[in-house]
């Protein structure tokens, strides 16, 4: 027998003696009463049974006679009635304690199934407990096994740790040869820089040298063709031995009066560009300064620069909800929009009537996979890739050959303003409300280094392919700028209000920020200063994305107002035009880089393209 056995036999036993004591005590003053009450009835029987016979002989001494007796008798015969009386009531009682009996009888039965019913929840009890008992075993069998996995988990990430730190060692001793394989690259193309602006300067030299001796021999020709007068402002001819400003007859006339009739004559009379043109005044005796006064003076009037675009080439409906950004591709008249709608799309912008007739246009592509709204597009420099952020917190690259999704960036934990291409095309950097401007590596699909800016990005670009400095607007009201070679950050440009985009111009020396206060701020990134602000009464920046551009040539600058129209000025600070065609607020504008057109989207979902033509 197991002990477990006798242990629960003992307990049974145990239990039953407890049982039997709290139900016979509970009865034991009954009982005994009860024993007391029979045993006095048999000596009352005996009593009344000796009294019976004590009065059969008294009757019969009566019947014989004597009054003696007779008193006696009577006397009896009371106590005899009185012993009945005690008896009936005796017989009473002992029926009452009879059925007190029966009473605890049913009791005691009743206690006896309820006893048996908890002995059988106690056999189940008891299976239930052994049961439990056998999987708290198996239980510390499995933690005594986890116990020994999770120390050798441990070990292994104490090696893989170690690991790490080496490697990461490894990784920080690479980068910095590669930062100083790069400064040595610099330093080298700094050199070849040089000498490549002194073999220019050679040339340009030569070539002017050549253009003053032309301009002589056409002086000593007296019927040369270019000898002959052009009509200036006044009336006076310009001669090929004469500067822009010095007419025949010595009469002197300002820049600001030329007119297109007398410039663009004098230059295809001599067959100069504008570079020409400068050299050839150059060496007519004036100052450098004087030159380019003279031909930004041009240009701003629009005499050597590009017409403004006034007329509509095309209106559709880009999206099912408002659009939020805009951006033609480097090559080819291609334009991507992004909206609301979750979609980026892109569009075959054509040429000719048939396109002003046409008033829906089917997208060339639908780029999906975002799962919120877009908050900006841009192509890399070969128009090969298209670069979307979202309000999902991500970004993604899609493939404009096949419209295929390529890559999706995760990391941010706000919405994802802006992204643009750094190394193309291996890297991009993008700028979040989450304060921070993360590096990707698309190669690895991973964030290979984070900025933390202490505000939300608006916007961001670049320097260069290279990446080699970032520049971001911010909530804070400042511009940024990170230097990715060194890992310092430049000084900050403080704006009087939160930045909504910024753009720079291809020879990345000016930058134009659009600001929350209605105006238009143009820094000069050499001297790290505003050198100028635009600003019209009528304008107004529609919304804290708001997007300014400017135009291939950096000599215009475009933005949308919140009342539908497109401002248009000239870098020089004068507002050139505006354009209507929106029913409620611009939000971006784009500028194609191979024709003179500018593209256009805002709250009312539609996608306005305008031309000079």
């Amino acid at each position: 027998m197991s002990t477990e056995e006798f242990v629960w036999r003992e307990l049974v036993v145990q239990r039953l003696r407890e049982r039997d004591r709290k139900e016979c005590q509970n009865f034991k003053e009954i009982i005994v009463q009860n024993n007391r009450l029979i045993d006095h009835v048999a000596q009352l029987k005996s009593d009344n049974l000796k009294l019976s016979v004590e009065n059969e002989q008294l009757r019969n001494a009566v019947s014989t006679g004597g009054t003696g007796p007779n008193v006696a008798m009577a006397t009896l015969e009371k106590k005899l009635l009185a012993q009945q009386e005690e008896l009936t009531d005796l017989h009473k009682r002992k029926g009452e304690h009879s059925q007190m009996i029966v009473d605890l009888n049913l009791k005691v039965e009743q206690q006896k199934k309820l006893l048996n019913e908890k002995e059988h929840s106690l056999y189940k009890l008891q299976t239930v407990n052994n049961s439990l008992r056998a999987e708290v075993q198996l239980f510390h069998s499995s933690l005594d096994e986890l116990k020994k996995l999770n120390t050798t988990l441990l070990d292994e990430h104490t090696a893989l740790q170690l690991a790490f730190s080496s490697l990461e060692d490894k990784m920080r001793h690479i980068q910095d040869e590669n930062r100083s394989l790069l400064d040595r690259l610099m330093r080298y193309k700094s050199k070849d820089a040089d000498k490549l602006n002194e073999e220019n300067e050679s040339i340009i030299r030569k070539r002017s040298a050549k253009l003053k001796r032309d301009l002589e021999d056409a002086v000593r020709e007296p019927n040369s063709a270019v000898n002959q007068s052009v009509p200036a402002a006044g009336g006076t001819p310009l001669h090929r031995n004469s500067s822009p400003a010095q007419f025949g007859g010595g009469a002197t006339v300002s820049d600001d009066e030329f007119d297109e009739a007398s410039i663009n004559g004098a230059m295809e009379a001599l067959g100069l560009d504008d570079e020409e043109y400068i050299n050839a005044r150059f060496t007519a005796g004036e100052t450098s300064h004087d030159l380019r006064r003279s031909i930004d003076t041009m240009k701003a009037a629009g005499y050597l620069g590009q017409p403004n675009p006034t007329n509509i080439l095309m209106k559709f409906e880009a999206h099912e909800n408002e659009s939020h950004a805009v951006r033609w591709s480097p090559v080819g008249r291609m334009v991507a929009t992004g909206g609301a709608d979750r979609k980026v799309k892109l569009w075959d912008i054509g040429k000719g009537s048939y396109c002003l007739r046409k008033s829906a246009t089917e997208p060339r592509a639908v780029l999906s996979g975002s799962s919120a709204g877009i908050n900006s597009v841009d192509f890399d420099s070969t128009g090969s890739y298209v670069l979307g952020t979202s309000n999902d917190y991500g970004a993604r690259v899609w493939t404009v050959m096949d419209n295929r999704l390529r890559h999706t960036l995760t990391g941010h934990s706000g919405k994802v303003m802006t992204a643009k291409y750094v190394q193309e095309p291996i890297k991009v950097v993008t700028g979040s409300h989450d304060r921070t401007l993360k590096i990707w590596d698309l190669r690895s699909i991973a964030c290979i280094e984070t900025k933390f800016a202490g505000s939300s990005c608006n916007d961001l670009c670049t320097t260069d392919s290279l990446g080699s400095t970032i520049i971001s607007g911010h909530y804070d009201k400042k511009i940024r700028f990170w230097d990715i070679r060194t890992e310092k950050q430049a000084d900050d440009v403080l704006m009087p209000a939160k930045i909504t985009s910024l753009d720079l111009s291809k020879d990345c020396n000016y930058l134009i920020c659009s600001v929350r206060d209605d105006t238009i701020k143009l820094l000069d990134l050499r001297k790290n200063q505003v050198i100028s602000t635009f600003s019209n009464e009528n304008f107004k920046i529609s919304c804290d994305f708001a997007r300014a551009a400017f135009n291939s040539v950096a000599t215009k600058i475009a933005c949308g107002s919140a009342d539908g129209t497109i401002y248009i000025w000239n870098v020089n600070g004068f507002l050139e035009t505006t354009l209507k065609g929106h029913s409620s607020a611009v939000n971006a504008v784009s500028w194609s880089p191979n024709s003179n057109s500018l593209a256009s989207v805002g709250k009312s979902k539609r996608c306005i393209i305008y031309s000079d033509s």
